[in-house]
Formats: structure tokens, sequence, C-alpha cells
């Protein structure tokens, strides 16, 4: 997606040297095609990255960074972590409430999570009700201590208190030749943990 992104900003700028002669005859008409231009070229990016219901990345985009993060880890090497999260009993707040509610809770969760961490963590949206978070430069003991503020902060949340949500969190960090799809299955195994043992809770793997 970037490479045609960058691609297509080459050609608008070579499509502007070209119309300069025109300008003066054109200008205004020239104008509003660039702006609509670039404002297509905006919605292609946001289509492809962001997760419509609550704006966060979306799954695709995600795996991408975390690839990159992972051959950073690799290179340097730095610490990182993975955190699952999946609202708790999420099927009976849309039975009880409906799905009107349940989007709201997303977005709500989705808007409450971004800020509480950290402006270069990576959250997106997995899919349905679960999120995942990549941290970047901290290691397994940290990134617990960072669920666990998570899970108690949303107590402090009036519309997610108000349905008394939960959530349950699986915590790994990176190990030496770990791939995203192992790290992945490590945190949901710690995310499984947590529901079986009650939920509202924070376990690792």
């Amino acid at each position: 997606m970037y490479k045609i992104k960058k691609r297509v900003e080459e050609r608008l700028k070579e499509l502007k040297e070209k119309i300069k002669p025109l300008e003066k005859e054109h200008k205004q008409e020239i104008k509003n095609i660039l702006n609509e231009f670039n404002k297509s070229l905006s919605y292609l990016h946001d289509a492809a990255t962001i997760d419509e219901k609550t704006g966060l990345y979306n799954h695709r985009f995600f795996k991408s960074l975390f690839e990159i993060e992972i051959e950073r880890a690799k290179k340097e090497p730095q610490e990182l972590s993975l955190i699952i999260i999946d609202i708790d009993f999420f099927k009976k707040v849309n039975d009880t409430y409906g799905h009107l509610t349940g989007d709201l809770i997303l977005k709500e969760l989705a808007k409450h999570l971004k800020k509480k961490i950290r402006k270069y963590d990576v959250l997106a949206r997995f899919g349905g009700e679960e999120f995942l978070i990549l941290i970047p430069g901290y290691g397994i003991e940290q990134s617990i201590k960072i669920a666990e503020r998570l899970r108690k902060s949303l107590t402090q949340n009036k519309i997610l208190k108000k349905y008394k949500i939960t959530i349950s969190l699986g915590v790994t960090e990176y190990k030496k030749r770990d791939n995203m799809e192992k790290m992945v299955k490590r945190a949901d195994k710690a995310l499984y943990k947590s529901k079986e043992n009650g939920r509202n809770q924070a376990n690792f793997n």
C-alpha cells in the first residue's frame, strides 16, 4: 500500500508540473480536480488500513506492521510484546442491549484503549470483539503490568462501566526465531487461560 501511495504521489507531482502552463486559464478547475484526487487517495488509504467500525488499524494492516517490528526485534535486538484483548460475554451484551449498543461499546473501548497506551504502541481490531496491542521495547513483565492497568482502567469509563464491560487479556513476548503466528498463538493460549479461570483477568504465555 505504501509503494502504491508513493507512486501515485509521484505521478501527481508530475501532473502538476505538466499543467502549470494551463493554470492561469483554468486555475480553479484544475485545483478542484486535484483536491478531489487527493481526497480519493486518502479514502483508498483509509479503506486499506483502517477498521471502519472502530477507527483503529484493521487486521490486515496490523499484520504488516507486526512483521516490520519482528524483523526489527531480530536485528537490533529489542524487546517486543503482544497483548490480545477480548470483551467478556460480548454476545450477551448484543443479545441484551442490541447490536447498536454493541457497536457503541466497541467504539468506546477502542477510544479508551488508545488513550491508555503510548502513541507508538500499535492498537488494532482483530475482528469481532478482539483487539491486539503490539508493544515495542517492552518485555513480558512490563507488558503484564500494562495489561492489568488496561483491565482495571475500564471502571474509569462511564459508558463501559454502565454496561459492566470487562475484558480478558493474553500476553506474550518475542522469543528468538519467533514469527507472527507463533506470538499470536501463545498470546491466544494465555487469553484462553484467562477465560477458563473466570475472565476479567490477564495471563501470559
